[in-house]
């Protein structure tokens, strides 16, 4: 049985110089570009614009009500009240909207706002940057090295893998452990990302699997970039959110509770909390 499953094991030569002229190449200009992507991403976007202190504020304290919202069962009553009489107050006042006299206005477009237009600006170049060089490498590989083998994988793989290893390359009978040139090129786009991280930092810009979702986000940018965040709406609702919250301490009657918990007490008396 055993020299039935060896002669039934596929055996293929692959030449030397498709190792030193297909495989390192592929490996080494993808490694090349992504650095140097990287470093024109930097040249071309300089430092991002710091964001506004009002913007930072109006945000800061929707969430605020929010954690008050959730995490009301960590303060006593009273304080739950005085903070939520606080906040629904400074919410109803427009105490930290951005414009307090624009209360009553409608949002202004984000498009209209330079330095919106700048961040989409420089968003859009990443994007462009990540796509084209991706585009071009994937374009050279297959005129240039369309239907290569080039490594067989040292472990055994199921059926499924088939169609993601052995890309451009219409063989049904070819054991899955066999990668082709186009399928090469996809494993170094997800898998140099440790090396880059280790090269350019975490932050960088030579991720490919950001290259890839960029794709996808650039209609939903396009599509929402028109439309701002009313916060007065937002304050309002929050502030609607507050005014039904049902408070329940969650110390309340301790030491009853206590007292139950180790047999001192029969039962928590709810009237002595009171």
């Amino acid at each position: 049985m055993s020299g039935l499953a060896e002669s039934t094991e596929q055996v293929m030569f692959l030449d030397p110089a498709i190792r030193n002229w297909v495989l390192f190449p592929i490996t080494v200009i993808m490694v090349l570009v992504g650095v140097f992507r990287h470093q024109l991403t930097i040249l071309m976007t300089g430092e991002p614009p710091k964001p506004d202190i009002r913007d930072i504020r109006q945000a800061k304290a929707l969430i605020r009500g929010q954690i008050l919202a959730q995490s009301n069962s960590y303060i006593p009553l009273a304080s739950f009240n005085e903070r939520k009489k606080f906040l629904c107050s400074a919410f109803e006042e427009g105490v930290y909207l951005k414009n307090k006299n624009a209360k009553d206005q409608s949002p202004v477009n984000l498009m209209a706002d330079p330095k919106n237009m700048e961040v989409m600006m420089d968003g859009m170049k990443k994007q462009m940057m990540g796509i084209v060089p991706q585009t071009l490498i994937m374009g050279w590989i297959q005129f240039f090295f369309s239907g290569f083998i080039l490594i067989k994988l040292p472990f055994p793989l199921g059926l499924r893998f088939k169609q993601m290893l052995q890309s451009g390359i219409m063989t049904p009978n070819m054991d899955v452990k066999w990668v082709s040139s186009l399928s090469w090129y996809f494993i170094n786009l997800f898998g140099l990302r440790g090396v880059f991280s280790l090269i350019l930092g975490g932050e960088n810009s030579a991720d490919g699997i950001r290259d890839m979702t960029a794709m996808g986000s650039m209609g939903a940018m396009g599509q929402q970039s028109g439309q701002p965040q009313d916060y007065n709406k937002l304050f309002m609702a929050m502030k609607d959110n507050l005014s039904i919250v049902y408070h329940e301490w969650d110390l309340a009657n301790i030491e009853q509770r206590v007292f139950v918990k180790y047999g001192k007490q029969s039962r928590v008396f709810t009237s002595a909390a009171k």
